[in-house]
């Protein structure tokens, strides 16, 4: 469903599972001859308007780029260049789409929502996770930073679009917060799918399932870790969003920084009052040197598309509000005040909203250095939520230092940066190991950035123990 666009054209506890009636690790099993690729046709996606089976020599990106199994634009951006990419897993990839009435993705020129993939590994270590997508990417978007490397481990995969994807996402659906409540419905229908179309190829059940996902994708884990427990054994938030409806929020913290980054990039009187606003509003010191990209880049259409998904009539008929325009604009997101804003708004992200009340194990990573998200205003915010409903048992956030939202930018500052893809892997084998265990990880702290340590070293280490 679509709300019509107007004005401006504009392009996000029960109790711990230890007994599992089989276990995925290291070894990995072929799967049956029933289930090779010569009956691609046996297998069913439930509930899929569209499926389009391939026999693939190589499931990662090393062959799925030159194949056109994968679109390296959904993922552009998201990794650095120089993170190792793995080889050597053939297997069944199943492209298609659930019905939808949307048509922002336009993928396989299906030009068709609700898109989803699965990688189906010829040796299967017995377990499945299932991503949704950071930002408002598509299928693909997790490739690189998470499918490569969990295909490698011998996982079976499954990405979904979420339903409704790029800078007009907010368009879908009929009143405000429909495009983000289908996020989450979205990644329920894949995970109950995939669980079933994994059976089928390899003759029984996942022994495990595990969620996990960068940023919007993150905020779908603990939404879904807190709603639909009973799908999954654990799963892995990566600077996951948060969403409040008394806050906080990204409309809570993005509006300051509008507002008072150009008095302080511009230097004079003002700027040491803009620079303590902004570190007020959450956004850590330290982190200057990456105000400026973060400015021009992500800041402004963040609020604005957000805004307009929660809060369509702030604006009026305008749609998603008027770019980097200054305070006292009529209709201005540098100009937003979320905590006044009628009541209807907050009953819109409520509809969304996290509660921490999460039934499986979770770890969260993030940055310390995250300025879109900051972590003072997110995953802070959240370890509190867990606690305070009574889940810490089930619960551990890792603060990284030196991490920040993209970790393309380590490219740019390896001197003053650190990747956040090697802290998710570590955080994935400590779920895994939480849940053959028993054994929780160690309790929840800031991981120090390894002073001298080369690029090399902070692309591929990230102990959670001191």
């Amino acid at each position: 469903m679509s709300r019509s666009p107007g004005g401006n054209h504009v392009r996000t506890a029960a109790a711990l599972l230890l007994a599992l009636t089989a276990t995925p690790g290291d070894a990995r099993t072929p799967a049956p001859a029933s289930a090779t690729c010569a009956r691609l046709d046996k297998l069913h996606v439930p509930g899929a308007e569209r499926q389009r089976p391939a026999c693939l020599g190589e499931l990662t990106t090393a062959g799925t780029v030159g194949s056109g199994h994968t679109v390296p634009a959904d993922w552009a951006g998201l990794t650095p260049k120089d993170l190792p990419t793995p080889t050597g897993v053939p297997g069944i990839q199943i492209d298609g789409h659930f019905p939808d009435t949307s048509r922002t993705n336009t993928h396989h020129g299906w030009d068709h929502d609700a898109q989803f993939v699965i990688r189906l590994p010829d040796r299967w270590n017995g377990g499945l996770v299932v991503a949704g997508t950071p930002g408002n990417r598509a299928q693909y978007a997790n490739d690189r930073a998470i499918g490569d490397w969990v295909l490698a481990r011998g996982y079976a995969y499954a990405a979904t679009d979420k339903g409704n994807t790029g800078a007009g996402f907010h368009r879908d659906g009929r009143r405000p917060a429909d495009a983000v409540a289908e996020w989450n419905r979205r990644v329920t229908q894949l995970t109950r799918a995939a669980r079933a179309v994994t059976a089928q190829r390899y003759g029984r059940p996942a022994a495990r399932t595990l969620a996990t996902g960068i940023s919007n994708g993150g905020y779908l884990v603990r939404w879904q870790l807190e709603n639909h427990p009973e799908l999954y054994d654990g799963g892995v938030d990566w600077e996951g969003t948060l969403w409040r409806a008394d806050g906080p929020n990204p409309l809570t913290s993005l509006p300051t920084a509008l507002r008072a980054y150009p008095t302080y990039a511009a230097g004079g009187a003002g700027a040491a009052r803009a620079h303590r606003k902004i570190l007020a509003a959450g956004f850590p010191a330290g982190s200057e040197f990456l105000w400026p990209y973060h400015h021009r880049i992500y800041w402004d259409l963040t609020q604005r598309v957000y805004r307009e998904e929660f809060d369509p009539g702030f604006d009026g008929p305008t749609e998603a509000g008027t770019p980097y325009c200054a305070p006292g604009t009529p209709g201005c997101d540098a100009d937003y005040d979320y905590a006044h804003r009628p009541a209807g708004v907050h009953h819109a992200v409520e509809r969304i909203e996290l509660t921490g009340r999460i039934g499986k194990p979770l770890i969260t990573v993030q940055g310390t250095l995250d300025v879109l998200l900051p972590v003072s205003r997110t995953a802070d915010v959240y370890a509190r939520l867990v606690r305070g409903a009574g889940r810490g048992d089930l619960f551990r956030s890792y603060r990284v230092e030196g991490g920040t939202h993209t970790d393309a930018l380590f490219d740019a500052f390896p001197d003053r940066l650190r990747p956040l893809v090697p802290c998710h892997r570590s955080a994935f084998t400590a779920v895994e190991d939480w849940l053959r265990t028993g054994h929780s990880p160690p309790p929840g702290r800031t991981l120090a950035r390894p002073a001298g340590a080369d690029p090399a070293t902070l692309l591929t280490r990230c102990p959670l123990k001191g």
